[in-house]
């Protein structure tokens, strides 16, 4: 669910978008806290917030304010943000083939989007370089040793087969998968502190993404996000981030696609473009597939008098 601005949001300051990342988590939250919790959010929802571009080469500057702080990148909201900009004509359509380059944090993202009649029908993305930073393991007392792969696809993930924890990835078990998620999330970046090698603004996990592998060989996906939650989509970033994973066990090579499942049957499609380096790391360059829907049009506002101007958050819905 990604709610993506269209305007009456003033530029954020920062000359990179690293900088407005950083100015976001590190500076001033309020413009995330505002929008991202109650009454104007839910827990289940992102917002798209679009800025002018720091680089010269894109249309748009993009950063993903969630209620757990603002993330460099995200597959579906960028899906989301390139039907918003086509489909309400703030970028003119061009059919058959439409063409956006979104300028964020984690480099240039060249979203092309297939058009039909007005509509955008599919959105491929250029993501980021994905890599593999290493295997790791952490031990529980619940479960025993459990392990993980450690990757960036756009933000960093722990990538975890989801047998290591007794559950499967079906929409009866989101509750348990969210905050198991969000839980293992918290130990592991406890002693895991994911520095990317290139950009600091980078550095730290985002997500557990649990995984599972379907008869038809697709993967079922399931990122787990604070403050509990399981992602609706099928991931960009998550997808992106487990073909550099396969990649590394020599299980992918280039022009090897697969499709990526998500907790209610949503699918990306991720295509391994070419290999390449991020730092010391060998990399994957891939493109991410899938399509949004615009559900609604609306206008979010705050009263001077309003008694709660960062909105508030309650444990009996977004958990601990």
């Amino acid at each position: 669910i990604g709610r993506v601005i269209t305007g009456g949001v003033l530029n954020i300051p920062g000359a990179t978008m690293a900088d407005k990342l950083h100015h976001l988590n590190a500076v001033d939250d309020s413009l995330r806290r505002w929008l991202c919790s109650e009454p104007r959010s839910a827990p289940a929802g992102s917002f798209c917030l679009l800025t002018p571009a720091c680089d010269p080469r894109a249309d748009v500057g993009f950063i993903v304010l969630q209620p757990d702080q603002a993330h460099a990148m995200s597959g579906s909201n960028a899906i989301c943000a390139t039907t918003a900009l086509l489909e309400t004509g703030m970028i003119p359509m061009v059919e058959p083939v439409s063409t956006v380059t979104l300028d964020t944090a984690a480099g240039l993202v060249t979203a092309t989007a297939t058009c039909e009649g007005g509509k955008v029908v599919r959105v491929t993305l250029d993501m980021p370089p994905s890599f593999m930073a290493k295997e790791g393991v952490i031990d529980t007392p619940e479960w025993g040793p459990v392990r993980y792969d450690l990757c960036f696809g756009g933000v960093f993930y722990a990538l975890i087969d989801v047998d290591q924890i007794g559950l499967t990835i079906t929409p009866e078990n989101a509750r348990a998968l969210a905050m198991t998620g969000v839980d293992l999330r918290n130990r592991i970046a406890a002693q895991e502190p994911a520095p990317h090698p290139t950009v600091k603004a980078l550095d730290g996990l985002a997500y557990v993404m649990f995984r599972s592998t379907e008869p038809d060989g697709a993967i079922r996906t399931c990122t787990t996000l604070r403050p509990g939650r399981a992602d609706r989509s099928p991931c960009g970033t998550g997808s992106n981030s487990n073909m550099a994973s396969r990649h590394a066990r020599g299980l992918a090579k280039p022009g090897d696609t697969l499709i990526s499942r998500s907790i209610i049957g949503g699918e990306f499609q991720t295509e391994f473009v070419e290999e390449t380096t991020v730092g010391s790391y060998t990399a994957t360059r891939n493109r991410v597939s899938g399509q949004a829907w615009i559900y609604g049009i609306s206008q979010i506002v705050l009263d001077p008098t309003d008694p709660f101007p960062l909105g508030f958050t309650l444990s009996d819905t977004w958990g601990g």
